[in-house]
């Protein structure tokens, strides 16, 4: 089985449009299919005060508020140097994680806070934590991420959230995020060198060159391995989230060769391109009819009748309620058949 090009989202129950828990089989969700690279277990390695996670070969500081308290994100940025200068824990590699690398840490099955269960870390505010990561849309604003559910958007610079540091390049698992700019807290462009900004390191699994591949009706993502419809709207409207699941296992009967389903909400994130918004898309992309917001097959287990929906115009990642019309369909298929439950 040769290894995902992006992490599980380790979520492993099934929930219907009320949020009740229901039997996985056959019914086309995250936790049936479990597609994307598996958790090892244990996850999480404790060496001393770091921690090292065993499925993205990142550092994490044991201590998940070592700032004590928010801070702005050039602040943040800031504190990083500072523990580098005084080569904390005995490291002067530190830096604010980018935006895939903080998601990494997310579990989709656990909530207050959303990290996978037995976690070793401790003093995690139950908050918003800074990424290196500026918003390309609206460079004046910079990416966070919500530890108590696990939602990722934007705020101004100038706001205050808290920061965990990261060290190390990681194991290959996780993409870079394309962004390859760096901006001051106004939003102005600024030379990268010395900036502790992702722009500046752009840590993560490079990009092949080309990313995309046609194949008939067909894109092979060659940074993920995962196939998706080259048009990026099933439907041709906003349908609710039983409907979205109903209409990819439909079309996976009609065209059964791809192993059509209906992506997690890391399957959606990797298509991302952090140095884009309006779509958050790379410039090579070749897809069709594409949306500002789709589906998931990722359930919310902070509000169980809520799912995972990816806003591809910004490039966030938020929820949905799974009864309301909200976004659209974008299925995916692979990247092989065997190794996901759904397509076995």
């Amino acid at each position: 089985m040769t290894r995902a090009g992006y992490p599980a989202t380790g979520q492993r129950t099934c929930h219907d449009a009320g949020g009740e828990r229901v039997p996985c089989a056959g019914s086309g969700q995250d936790a049936e299919c479990r597609a994307g690279e598996p958790w090892p277990d244990p996850r999480f390695e404790i060496q001393g005060q770091l921690v090292l996670d065993l499925l993205t070969g990142l550092y994490w500081p044991r201590n998940a508020s070592v700032s004590e308290f928010p801070l702005t994100w050039m602040e943040a940025l800031d504190h990083v140097h500072l523990l580098n200068a005084r080569r904390w824990l005995g490291h002067d590699d530190w830096r604010l994680p980018n935006r895939r690398e903080l998601r990494s840490l997310m579990s989709h099955q656990t909530r207050r806070p959303a990290l996978p269960e037995d976690h070793p870390f401790e003093n995690v505010f139950s908050g918003w934590y800074w990424t290196s990561t500026t918003a390309a849309g609206t460079p004046a604003h910079a990416w966070y991420v919500h530890m108590e559910g696990a939602r990722m958007f934007y705020g101004g610079k100038d706001q205050s959230y808290m920061l965990w540091p990261v060290r190390g390049r990681g194991n290959g698992l996780l993409a870079a995020t394309g962004q390859t700019r760096c901006y001051d807290a106004d939003g102005n462009l600024l030379e990268c060198a010395g900036t502790g900004q992702d722009g500046e390191y752009r840590t993560g699994r490079a990009w092949p060159e080309p990313r995309f591949e046609i194949s008939g009706a067909l894109v092979l993502d060659r940074l993920t391995g995962l196939r998706w419809r080259l048009q990026a709207d099933l439907t041709g409207r906003p349908v609710s989230w039983s409907e979205a699941l109903q209409v990819v296992d439909r079309l996976a009967l009609d065209d059964p060769g791809p192993g059509w389903r209906l992506p997690n909400i890391n399957e959606l994130e990797s298509l991302v391109d952090a140095g884009r918004a309006s779509p958050a898309l790379p410039a090579s992309v070749p897809f069709g009819q594409v949306r500002e917001g789709y589906w998931s097959s990722t359930t919310s287990l902070f509000e169980p009748d809520w799912a995972w929906a990816l806003y591809l115009d910004k490039g966030a990642v938020g929820v949905g309620q799974k009864r309301g019309r909200h976004f659209h369909v974008w299925p995916v298929a692979g990247p092989d058949r065997t190794e996901t439950a759904c397509e076995a």
